[in-house]
């Protein structure tokens, strides 16, 4: 077995034993809890975000992308369960909107993501009687964007762009009907390790 061989068999039994230990946390968890849950931080802050958006036009709502990869590493952020309005059960990735309802019209998203992985945010359209999570997943683990009002995934600026990086904020401005949409991270496997949340607009 050639070294090149041997570093990649190592480096898969690291990870397959690094996601054993994750898995059995996560099931204690849900055990004692009920439900692996986060909430949006109270006074949701910008503070520590490598930038900033602009005074944004109509109703703000504040989104968190988060993941659990600081934890592994043993980084510094709070992975704490719990619940709260526009939070949802989640698994090693969460995503989270404050608030969870806004009136029709301009809205505009402001994202941060706290987490240590690349992420976006995309705005559908929730089918009558559908719940956030029930998205069919394909082949490439992602969901259809079928009906997409928007997105946001420029690191440090507006619309559409190559993924929103660690510790960066990124933004957008939507015209929304009244309804009930998914926000949702759609980079491949992200929907599936739980990033979606509900918002309703009245």
């Amino acid at each position: 077995m050639t070294a090149r061989r041997r570093r990649t068999v190592w480096l898969t039994i690291v990870g397959a034993l690094a996601a054993l230990v994750l898995g059995i946390a996560t099931t204690a968890t849900l055990a004692t809890t009920g439900a692996f849950r986060h909430t949006a931080p109270a006074g949701w802050t910008t503070s520590g975000a490598r930038c900033s958006p602009p005074a944004l036009p109509g109703h703000a709502v504040d989104v968190t992308v988060d993941d659990m990869m600081d934890a592994m590493m043993g980084g510094p952020n709070d992975h704490t369960p719990s619940a709260g309005p526009g939070q949802h059960s989640m698994g090693m990735m969460w995503l989270r909107a404050t608030p969870s309802t806004v009136p029709a019209g301009t809205v505009s998203l402001r994202v941060l993501n706290a987490g240590a992985l690349t992420h976006e945010v995309v705005v559908l359209p929730l089918p009558a009687g559908q719940s956030v999570g029930e998205q069919p997943i394909g082949a490439e683990g992602r969901i259809a964007e079928t009906g997409s009002r928007g997105e946001t995934s420029r690191s440090c600026g507006a619309g559409a762009g190559d993924g929103i990086t660690s510790g960066a904020m990124a933004w957008t401005t939507l015209t929304l009907q009244p309804g009930r949409y998914e926000l949702v991270c759609n980079l491949p496997g992200h929907y599936a390790a739980g990033m979606y949340t509900e918002l309703d607009v009245r």
